[in-house]
């Protein structure tokens, strides 16, 4: 068996009004609602079909492709269901920017979408105002109303003639031979928008739109990171005259530091030790992110050892604290030794040893047990 008729289940007629099917709905839905039927088993589904063709008949584009194309419109992946690419049997094309039909359908899809006004910027920042935060001014182009003619296009004293393409709507509908669907799409004599200028303004050569310097102040929170994207609504490009301004995104690009380099919230750098700091212990001055800060080496640190300075990284994205400074170290072997530096430091090896080097001592031992 197949659905029963939406008019049908509301009780009314093809030609009923939007307030009649109103109405009925409410009666019918009230007397089968389960609540006032708790003895009745079928109450609830003869409540889910009202409810079902209520949806329908009360929106004006459903009601009008289940007048043309009956059930078949609201059946499951069909292209005219409310989900559907073509729900209501009506497309408006208006901010397509690719031409003709397949131009048209395409559009529907996602593809060929007209200009929105939105602007992409860089904005660079140093190391530390990434960390720390800070205030920035950038100057770049945007199009904007022209203040000559406030966006109508006409010189003063003039005004725009309503366009008689499509009565000053912007848009026309038309009906494709292919699909049961009414096409709308904009006017192309006035470019959707409902005037033309006879009389055009010098400013703008009658577009509305001039290009204009503009200059923004930018807050960059603390610990930003390379990459990240900051949005200031409404500083884009104005797109039409009478649409509003886009949005401009910012992404946020850190300069290179010469010390430093980021870690997630950690910092990181790098500094040479000589061979006597490195063996016996130090105290050296090291660059952090809040100056010069001090560093205890200990005896015996080996080349590649990570020593840490507890909160002298980023601040933590989680935003209560902050990270820590991480010092690779690396050790420096001289390389112009004098006659008599040679022979203490010969005399410091034959001193030493090899058991004393446990790395060396340790890659002996791999080497032994590699070759027998």
């Amino acid at each position: 068996m197949g659905q029963r008729d939406h008019y049908e289940i509301l009780g009314v007629t093809k030609a009923a009004t939007p307030e009649e099917i109103k109405a009925a709905f409410r009666k019918l839905a009230s007397q089968h609602h389960p609540d006032r039927n708790p003895d009745d088993p079928k109450a609830s589904i003869r409540f889910k079909e009202l409810n079902a063709s209520y949806q329908v008949l009360s929106d004006p584009q459903r009601r009008a492709m289940y007048d043309r194309l009956g059930h078949r419109a609201e059946e499951s992946g069909s292209p005219f269901a409310s989900s559907g690419p073509f729900a209501g049997g009506v497309i408006d094309f208006s901010d397509i920017a690719v031409d003709g039909i397949l131009g048209d359908l395409l559009g529907v899809f996602g593809v060929g979408r007209g200009d929105k006004g939105d602007l992409k910027r860089e904005l660079e920042v140093t190391f530390e105002e990434a960390a720390f935060g800070t205030t920035k001014s950038m100057r770049y182009s945007r199009v904007i109303s022209c203040a000559d003619c406030r966006g109508s296009g006409s010189s003063p004293g003039h005004a725009p003639d309503t366009c008689s393409a499509c009565n000053g709507r912007g848009r026309v509908r038309f009906q494709q031979g292919i699909l049961p669907i009414a096409v709308e799409r904009a006017c192309q004599r006035c470019k959707g928008r409902g005037t033309v200028v006879v009389h055009p303004c010098d400013g703008c050569k009658g577009s509305g739109l001039v290009t204009n310097e503009n200059e923004i102040e930018v807050t960059i929170p603390p610990g930003v990171e390379h990459g990240a994207t900051r949005v200031v609504t409404g500083a884009g490009n104005r797109p039409k005259p009478d649409k509003a301004a886009g949005d401009l995104e910012l992404e946020i690009r850190v300069a290179p530091h010469p010390f430093f380099r980021r870690a997630g919230d950690d910092v990181i750098c790098s500094v040479p030790l000589a061979f006597t700091q490195a063996a016996l212990g130090a105290e050296v001055v090291v660059p952090t992110l809040d100056g010069k800060g001090k560093l205890r080496v200990p005896a015996g640190t080996q080349p590649g050892t990570t020593l840490r300075i507890k909160g002298k990284g980023m601040p933590k994205r989680a935003g209560i604290g902050r990270g820590d400074q991480r010092v690779e170290v690396t050790v420096e072997v001289p390389t112009s030794l004098t006659t008599r530096q040679k022979e203490i430091i010969e005399e410091l090896a034959k001193e030493i040893g090899d058991d004393v080097q446990p790395q060396r001592k340790g890659f002996m031992d791999k080497l032994r047990d590699l070759f027998g």
